[in-house]
């Protein structure tokens, strides 16, 4: 087996993760937005020394099977809300009204439509032809440098793709300046109209970023001389060639790559209920896996607007590393924007002039300017307690000392609010802190919530990258059926195994090495119910009959649908390591690096520090305390403890 290379590609830090075996490689390079496909490479090369001694990135992708890559961006673009103006032509019986029936969409819509929106009427037009082509050009007029169409109604397909063979027509595809179109029956087969819109405006939205972006790392990779594609972690779980991706299951496909860890390792360490916060630069990620089950949206909703995709439950809070932190009257507001990398925060000294929880850290004494990212990084000082003077300490008349634990809680407050939102914490559940920032006050936010165990990986800067690492090859379909008969079952399933045959075998396996799994998708009479096609294989060569997977009396409004999952699996990481935290006199005293002196509860107390790198298995040691790994520094409060194993995973407890 080669190697196996997963890259994380957030807002502010870029993640590369390389499995060798039981060896695992991990570095963080910056992330660039005005070029992903740089840090992307800047992060291989940067790898490659670590594996090599000495930069090597054709050795390193001569000698890797697989190269899977996630993304935040498409998370932080829509909390941000920065992206493409979009105009959108609406058809049939949906209109501009249906698709703002909430705060949440009103909200989306005015920003990324605004007031560019035209009706026509496919059937009753006299003039079609016309009457698209007005519409389309006052959209471009308004600004729209990307179009939606979407037809309100049970002949969607038909309506549309006759709006489709007018643009075709007049604006051919391979002339210079023709803007691109999305057509609503293309992205999804959904008969609810508002979903299927929303999900192509987000599409649309996310496309040109993610096409960009993608191509070009692909093109790199190549005069690399790498052999085989780049695979895109997607939101449903499964890795795909960048060809067979739409841009919007690269929504949330970073924090997706953290839940298949999390699933991973509550299996691993008998973990009923472990709740997740995967905190970035830009985003806290949370969500969870209990009793091995990970929460799925049917039609996944992004940010309170439900879409036509099954998607990971996962809520994305604008609060990270590098979020703004400024004075709101008389309190302290946390994010969503953010400094990302570039400038980042003012301590970064790379032009950035706002506040963030890492400036307040600094100037905390927790973070070491030395020793920061590994030392690739010197923090500044200076810049730093300017930036919080003057926005946050200065508008609300206090020193910056007075002010920086006030930022501390706001920014802690904001997580815990959104953990308490998202789920029930019982006393089963246990936090999972990972994410460059996700240590950092793991122990108060913990506190906060009233949850006595915290688990920080071991791999924690990059473990949304590791957690790719347990991702298949594959796809999923879906097709809605004209009848409820077996036979018409059994047609679909082999149309969808005929479509997922062409698919893997473009991903370079032959449909007989994949697994496939069915379910049924029963809708009648307000009513739904999925059931298993246990056996795919016996039901398209009829040794299984459908009647078996069907309810035995289904009336005549009844709608079918057929979801097949093709996958197949590679070479996943190894786990190991265990907490002998129920046997403490197994544990070895942790071995101190010296102190840290730490601004608590207002005054600067010496603290001393722990090197993770340097403690040996089932080192343990209680808090106050300084935890510090190469990539993250977590500060641990009184009445906590830590624990290492072997596996290199940190256990926090109440003492």
């Amino acid at each position: 087996m080669g190697r196996l290379i997963n890259i994380d590609n957030g807002g502010t830090l870029t993640d590369v993760c390389v499995i060798d075996g039981e060896t695992v490689y991990r570095t963080k390079t910056l992330t660039t937005p005005y070029d992903l496909s740089r840090c992307f490479i800047d992060g291989l090369t940067k790898v490659s020394s670590l594996i090599y001694g000495a930069p090597d990135l054709l050795s390193l992708l001569r000698s890797t099977d697989h190269i899977r890559y996630s993304t935040t961006q498409g998370t932080n673009a829509l909390v941000e809300k920065k992206g493409p103006r979009l105009g959108i032509l609406l058809s049939g019986n949906l209109s501009a009204t249906d698709l703002q029936r909430d705060a949440n969409e009103r909200e989306f819509f005015g920003t990324l439509v605004g007031g560019r929106v035209r009706q026509v009427d496919v059937e009753g037009e006299p003039n079609l032809e016309v009457e698209v082509l007005r519409s389309i050009n006052t959209l471009a007029s308004a600004g729209a440098n990307r179009i939606v169409v979407v037809h309100g109604g049970i002949d969607r397909s038909a309506a549309e793709s006759r709006i489709k063979r007018i643009l075709l027509a007049k604006f051919p595809a391979h002339l210079l300046g023709a803007i691109p179109i999305l057509y609503s029956h293309e992205v999804a087969e959904d008969d609810d109209d508002v979903r299927r819109a929303w999900t192509t405006i987000f599409n649309a939205f996310l496309h040109p970023a993610m096409e960009k972006f993608l191509y070009n790392a692909e093109h790199k990779l190549r005069a690399s001389k790498n052999q085989n594609p780049l695979l895109i972690f997607r939101n449903d779980g499964l890795s795909a060639r960048v060809a067979k991706t739409t841009a919007i299951k690269t929504y949330s496909s970073g924090p997706r790559g953290g839940i298949e860890g999390v699933r991973v390792v509550a299996k691993h360490y008998g973990f009923p209920h472990l709740l997740s916060m995967d905190v970035g630069g830009t985003t806290t990620d949370i969500g969870e896996v209990k009793d091995d089950y990970v929460r799925i949206q049917q039609y996944g909703d992004i940010h309170g607007v439900a879409t036509s995709f099954p998607l990971c439950e996962l809520v994305s809070v604008g609060v990270g590393g590098s979020s703004v932190i400024k004075a709101d009257g008389s309190s302290i507001q946390v994010g969503p924007q953010s400094m990302g990398s570039t400038p980042g925060p003012a301590c970064f000294a790379l032009g950035g002039t706002q506040a963030t929880i890492t400036d307040a850290a600094l100037l905390s004494g927790l973070l070491d300017p030395a020793s920061f990212f590994g030392g690739g990084l010197e923090l500044d000082r200076d810049r730093a307690a300017a930036a919080v003077l003057e926005n946050v300490a200065a508008p609300l008349q206090l020193t910056v000392d007075e002010v920086v634990e006030a930022m501390q809680k706001a920014w802690v407050d904001k997580i815990a609010n959104a953990l308490v939102a998202f789920t029930s914490i019982s006393v089963e559940t246990t936090l999972a802190a990972f994410g460059g920032a996700g240590p950092l006050f793991a122990c108060q936010v913990a506190d906060a919530v009233g949850i006595d165990r915290v688990l920080i990986p071991g791999l924690a800067p990059v473990f949304s990258a590791y957690g790719l690492g347990f991702s298949d090859i594959g796809h999923r379909y879906e097709a809605r059926l004209d009848g409820t008969g077996p036979d018409v079952v059994r047609q679909a399933v082999a149309d969808l195994l005929d479509q997922a045959k062409r698919d893997m075998f473009g991903e370079g396996f032959d449909l007989s090495e994949c697994d496939v799994a069915g379910t049924v998708r029963i809708t009648y009479d307000g009513r739904e119910e999925v059931v298993a096609l246990d056996d795919v294989d016996g039901l398209l060569h009829g040794h299984v009959d459908a009647r078996d997977h069907l309810p035995t009396e289904l009336p005549a409004t009844a709608q079918l649908r057929v979801a097949l999952v093709v996958s197949k699996a590679i070479p996943r990481p190894v786990l190991s390591g265990r907490f002998q935290t129920s046997a403490k006199a197994k544990s070895s005293a942790a071995i101190t690096n010296g102190t840290r002196t730490v601004l608590r509860e207002g005054e600067f107390q010496a603290l001393p520090v722990y090197q993770i790198e340097k403690q040996p298995s089932g080192a343990s040691a209680a808090g106050p305390a300084v935890l510090e790994d190469a990539y993250f520094t977590g500060r641990i409060d009184p009445g906590w403890r830590f624990e290492i194993n072997d596996g290199g995973d940190i256990l926090l407890s109440r003492a």
